[in-house]
């Protein structure tokens, strides 16, 4: 038999139950947005925000004389692809399949975790990556999205 402390939230009509879970999810859709965006490049790279995209889809290889080498960050991926490159994953993806049936180019290997991502710029000249926390010494911050 059920308690009626169980019951409580099934006496909760419909359309109530409803409004709290819209309210819910549009309150987490909020804080994701919320969440800063930095991209980063080893501190010997001289690029501007401007050219972020580029980067990204593999259209801009260099910046002066340094070859660039961008990487992904799997736990902010989504936020970046929507905010910075303004494409979903899969139209990214398919980018990058052409680039690399077309031009023999491979996508930017991706790392796990802000820590890769900041690790892997920091020890790679010409590394770019983005990240969702402050990254410290070292890097360069080019954008903050």
């Amino acid at each position: 038999m059920r308690s009626a402390s169980d019951a409580a939230p099934a006496r909760l009509p419909g359309k109530a139950r409803l409004a709290l879970l819209l309210a819910a999810l549009t309150l987490a859709a909020g804080a994701a947005r919320a969440e800063d965006l930095y991209v980063i490049c080893n501190s010997g790279v001289s690029l501007q925000a401007a050219d972020v995209r580029d980067v990204f889809i593999g259209e801009k290889g260099f910046a002066g004389s340094v070859k660039l080498a961008p990487a992904d960050n799997a736990s902010a991926q989504a936020g970046f692809l929507a905010r910075a490159l303004k494409l979903d994953a899969l139209k990214y993806s398919g980018i990058w399949t052409k680039k690399s049936f077309r031009d023999g180019a491979n996508p930017p290997p991706v790392k796990a975790s802000d820590a890769e991502a900041v690790a892997y710029v920091r020890q790679t000249p010409g590394g770019c990556s983005y990240v969702t926390t402050a990254p410290g010494a070292g890097v360069t911050v080019v954008a903050k999205l």
